[in-house]
Parts: C-alpha cells; structure tokens; sequence
C-alpha cells in the first residue's frame, strides 16, 4: 500500500502511470494483457517441454525454436506482471534501480531475440543452399555457441544503456507516461542534466542491432531464393519455401510492428498517446503469443508431438 502513497517527487522512486486518458478503463484493458500472457506463457513452456522430452527434436532448428521460446518468455514477463500491478492494484510506484533492471532485461531480451531470428536465417539457408552439408556445418554443440554470441552481444550493447543513466540527474518530476514499463527512452526523458551521448548511443545500438539483423536475414534470403530460382522443377520451388514460412511469418509479426510503432511516433503527432501506448504494449505481448503458435502450426514434426502429449491428457 505503501506505493499508493508515493509523489512524484520521491527521490527513490519513478511513477508509471500506466495508459493516461484510460485510467477507467485499466481493469477492462487488464484482461486482453492477461489473457495474451497467459497464453504465451502456456504456448511457449508447451514448445520447451515437447523439444526436452522428444529425442527425435533434439535438433538445431528445434534448439533454436527453443532459444526463441525463451526469449519470448523474458520479453513478456519482464513488462506484464508490472503492468498488472498498474490496473489492478494501483501499484504505480518503482524503484529507480527496479525500473534500470526491467529496462536492462526488456532491452537484452529483445536484441537476444533477433540474434535469434538471424540464426534461424542462417540455418534455412544451410538447409536449403546446402543440404548435405547441413549436419557438419549446423550441430546443436555450434548452435548452443550461436546463441551466446547473441547474448553476449546483447549483454554488451545493453548494459551500458541504463549504466549511462546512473550518473544522470533525474528531474523532481519522475512521472513516466509513455509506457506501464521502462525503456530506455522513457527514462531518459526524465533526466535533468545533458542526454545527447545517451540519446546517440541508443539510437547506435538500435540501428547496430535491428538494422545489421536486418540486412543479414535479407541476404539469407536473397542467396534462398536465388537458390530456389535455379531449379527448374516448379513443383521444386514449394518444398524449400515451404520450410521458411514459420521463420518469415514470425520476422514479419516481430519487425513489423516495432517499425510501425516507431514511425507512428516519429511522424504520428496527429494520433492520440494512449494509441501510441497500446501499439508499444501490444509490441510485446502479440508476438510472443503468436510464436509458439505458428511454430505448432507449420512444423509437422513439433505439431504431432504437442498433438500427442494434449491428447494423452
């Protein structure tokens, strides 16, 4: 209760306000985020049980499918569970270091993850480009290497993000508006001292980050499709292509709407906060529903699994 309490001014302490202009309505908004993590949380530990208890999954695509499932878990735990603080409780208040660590956690995540969708990339076009070198080249030993890579990469990008923001002044008025979260952008706006190397460096690591994971699942895809164009066979092109679509259904529902978003915030003034707010929301709580989904869906040997152990119940 304690948090009821809090001021602005509270030198420990920031204030999410949640959705402003929807403070009404945060119960009812509650249920569409409780509902979507709920389901993310059961779609995704479903993918790690059935690869963990499937020998026969224990492969590098499934490893990554996994990897991805983790990054899916962290992203939505590391906003939702205080957000529905906010709408159900009223529990605005965070602790300045509370706040650093959700933003450090949201931000490693979200790079971890498209290290990930560059994996995947990589391991369609060994696949498709060069099948018969698949098993040498792609071993779950050097995919499990892969992986910390991205992580240490993300760790070494991120970390000095909120780093840099505790030698910063911040302002009496520590109210963040803009997100029931903290990123690292929200944050900084709350500074009172000089922000320009802080605000540089963000936007360098975002460009570094989503940019060259960008142009590299671009290029994967270009030699596939260049690959796939010599065939001759027509009926030959659908069994290659086939094999991407999970992967470029889930580069689409994940790119998309982060570039979206920061559009509509770069050139959006005419649009109302709290739409700004629920399309940034709805960044993080929309895709790692849909993932282990899509997955299910278009991978026949993972379906028939999770098929087998629901029915067994």
């Amino acid at each position: 209760m304690a948090a009821l309490n809090l001021t602005p001014s509270d030198t420990s302490t920031f204030m999410l306000m949640g959705i402003p202009g929807l403070e009404a309505a945060h119960i009812w908004i509650s249920i569409p985020f409780s509902m979507f993590y709920m389901i993310s949380l059961l779609g995704n530990f479903m993918v790690l049980f059935v690869v963990g208890k499937e020998q026969t999954l224990h492969q590098p695509m499934y490893l990554l499918i996994c990897m991805l499932a983790l990054t899916d878990i962290g992203t939505s735990t590391s906003i939702v569970p205080k957000a529905l603080c906010i709408f159900w409780l009223n529990l605005k208040g965070i602790t300045v270091c509370a706040c650093l660590t959700q933003m450090f956690l949201l931000h490693t995540v979200t790079a971890m993850h498209s290290a990930i969708l560059v994996t995947m990339a990589f391991d369609r076009y060994i696949a498709i480009c060069n099948p018969l070198r698949y098993a040498t080249v792609l071993t779950n030993v050097r995919i499990a290497k892969l992986g910390l890579v991205g992580l240490i990469r993300a760790i070494l990008f991120v970390l000095p993000l909120p780093l840099l923001l505790t030698r910063l002044p911040f302002c009496a008025n520590r109210i963040i508006l803009h997100n029931p979260f903290c990123d690292h952008m929200a944050v900084l706006k709350l500074s009172c001292g000089d922000t320009t190397f802080d605000g540089i460096y963000g936007l360098v690591v975002s460009f570094i980050i989503i940019g060259s994971d960008l142009m590299l699942i671009a290029l994967s895809y270009g030699l596939i499709i260049r690959a796939v164009l010599r065939i001759s066979s027509k009926t030959a092109h659908q069994k290659p292509l086939n094999t991407c679509t999970a992967h470029i259904c889930v580069i689409l529902i994940s790119y998309t709407p982060f570039l979206f978003t920061a559009l509509t915030y770069r050139f959006g003034q005419g649009i109302a906060p709290h739409v700004h707010i629920i399309l940034a929301d709805l960044n993080f709580l929309v895709p790692p529903m849909l993932n282990p989904i899509i997955y299910g869906v278009k991978t026949k040997e993972l379906r028939d699994k999770v098929g087998k152990y629901t029915s067994r119940r």
